[in-house]
């Protein structure tokens, strides 16, 4: 196994330099430059033979020289200084109900680039020449420019508090010194992703299919790893298959939710066979792993514009182009809202419901899945960042309760406290419309202007139309520090929290709650609870749920 792993890590990065540098790069460090006295090799040969001795740790006349922390040039481009360098991304707080309808006028009708928002605040990118509010962000071109990887060999360090970013607390990392971890110390590009997926697959046969969910608008198809064991039992009749489905990527810019998703689809592969937890998970499930919902958006971002949020699709404006895949479902699909209807809006929706090509393939894959391949979808996971947040149904209004209430609740209580236990991470659970609206006056019952549509998301579409109980939006890492320019060096602590969530969801739903209906003893949930999460502070939490639930009964009444 460990041949494999150092074989699988050799060939993330020499498939990541072949796509980054197709030809000769003469700026190439002297430790891929040093490997052969020959000076007729390839330049890729002798990157290999580098490769080899790092992983391997292979002794080198480079590595004797001491040749580490070796950069490329720090100073980003003159292509993102001039897209990038007259921008600051602001945090507005949100302080009464005129403060919220003037911010969403503006949004609204400027087409402003809403990066995250919730029930306090709305950070949003804007011209430098605006002088309110602290900036987020000093210099966005910088964090760009570093958020693309390079062939960099340095030594990780966890990150000193940095006072440019006051909106964040020191983020816990993870030191880096496993082999098996090195396709995760850089975001990749899609033309590493997919040949990744593939040696998997070739890898780990005996549970691993790489299969697609759709074609893309520029006819990309939308791979994703079908993880699972089908024990055979010729006494017993074949039942339905439980599919557990993860999703990442429906918004371009958000590198880390694709990197989370492959990480935790690589640590329950690796992990079958060596451990009797993740060995039973996969025997009882099938997990579905969809890297990267909107594949031209993402490569738009690594080749155009690292900051472009919406799928690549035609609109009626020639030069307005992209659907926001998330807003695009069919279940109330939102056609009021003036935003979702204009093309040049960052939150369009189409001009109809589904018009976003990957939303409809993707929803008429599964019903095809639930329809036609003997498949029961038992939970659906839609990763997204950031503000470290766990959304359960609805999303498109707050008025309306979804009868498993209770149920999701209990299990997202669950999803924060794995997080939480992992490395002290505080993630929020909380309805997904109440992240974009909220309920201030209790007297007089009304909700505070939309800063952004709630309609038409993946994440009510699953739990309505496909009654899958278990349905969330994850928001991850970070709070707004680093925003969708998280560094690369929190892509396995963030993917570790998150592979460690949706092991305890695996385990609740090995209870069978709120799946075929049957009840456990007061007892083991106990246990089960006690195993996973640990007791602490769960009476507080506990009774921060209740307060939300009353709320949302006096709302109703």
């Amino acid at each position: 196994m460990r041949f494999l792993t150092n074989c699988c890590a050799l060939f993330t990065l020499v498939a990541f330099a072949e796509a980054a540098y197709p030809h000769s790069h003469p700026s190439l460090p002297a430790f891929f430059q040093q490997s052969s006295p020959s000076r007729t090799r390839s330049v890729f040969s002798r990157l290999r033979d580098g490769l080899i001795r790092s992983i391997w740790s292979i002794p080198s006349c480079t590595a004797e020289r001491g040749a580490t922390n070796i950069k490329f040039d720090s100073t980003p481009p003159s292509t993102l200084l001039a897209r990038y360098g007259g921008d600051v991304v602001l945090r507005f707080a949100i302080n009464s109900p005129q403060e919220a309808a003037a911010l969403t006028e503006a949004v609204h009708i400027l087409f402003l680039d809403v990066w995250e928002f919730n029930a306090d605040w709305v950070d949003i990118r804007l011209a430098k020449d605006v002088h309110a509010h602290t900036p987020l962000m000093h210099d966005l071109t910088q964090a760009i420019f570093e958020s693309y990887p390079s062939l960099t060999i340095e030594n990780l360090s966890p990150p000193a508090h940095d006072e440019n970013h006051p909106f964040s607390p020191v983020l816990h990392t993870i030191p880096d010194t496993d082999e098996t971890s090195i396709f995760f110390r850089n975001y990749q590009p899609l033309s590493v992703i997919i040949p990744w997926m593939r040696l998997l697959r070739s890898l780990f046969p005996t549970h691993v299919r790489m299969i697609n969910v759709g074609v893309s608008y520029e006819g990309r198809d939308i791979p994703a790893l079908r993880v699972g064991v089908h024990p055979s039992n010729a006494e017993t009749p074949s039942r339905p298959r439980k599919t557990i489905i993860i999703t990442g990527g429906s918004h371009a810019r958000e590198w880390i939710s694709t990197s989370t998703v492959n990480y935790i689809a690589y640590s329950f592969i690796t992990a079958y066979g060596k451990s009797k937890e993740i060995t039973r998970l996969l025997e009882e499930f099938d997990w579905v792993f969809i890297p990267t919902m909107n594949p031209d958006g993402y490569i738009y971002t690594w080749e155009t514009d690292r900051l472009w949020r919406k799928n690549r699709q035609q609109t009626s404006l020639r030069f307005c182009r992209g659907v926001d895949l998330d807003h695009a479902y069919s279940f109330q699909w939102d056609h009021d809202s003036s935003a979702a209807n204009n093309p040049c809006s960052e939150s369009f929706a189409g001009e109809g419901p589904f018009q976003g090509v990957e939303a409809r393939r993707f929803a008429n894959w599964a019903r095809n899945e639930t329809a036609n391949n003997n498949v029961t979808i038992v939970a659906f996971v839609d990763l997204h960042s950031y503000s470290q947040q766990i959304l359960y149904p609805y999303s498109y209004t707050c008025s309306k309760a979804p009868p498993s209430l209770e149920n999701l609740e209990e299990l997202a209580i669950g999803l924060a406290k794995a997080i939480r236990t992992t490395k002290g991470e505080e993630y929020t659970v909380t309805a997904a419309c109440e992240g974009s609206v909220e309920l201030k006056d209790q007297q007089d019952k009304k909700f505070w202007p939309r800063i952004e549509s709630g309609g038409g998301s993946a994440l009510d579409w699953f739990y309505h139309e496909l009654n899958v109980k278990y349905s969330y939006q994850i928001k991850l890492r970070d709070t707004g520090g680093y925003g969708f320019l998280l560094p690369s060096k929190n892509i396995v602590p963030t993917g570790l929290e998150a592979f460690n969530a949706i092991k305890y969801m695996g385990h609740f739903l090995l209870g069978n709650k709120g799946i075929e209906g049957a009840e456990e003893s007061r007892d083991a949930s106990a246990a089960l609870g006690a195993e996973m999460r640990g007791d602490d502070d769960e009476n507080n939490e506990d009774a921060n749920i209740e307060l939300r639930r009353r709320r949302r009964r006096v709302m109703l009444m």
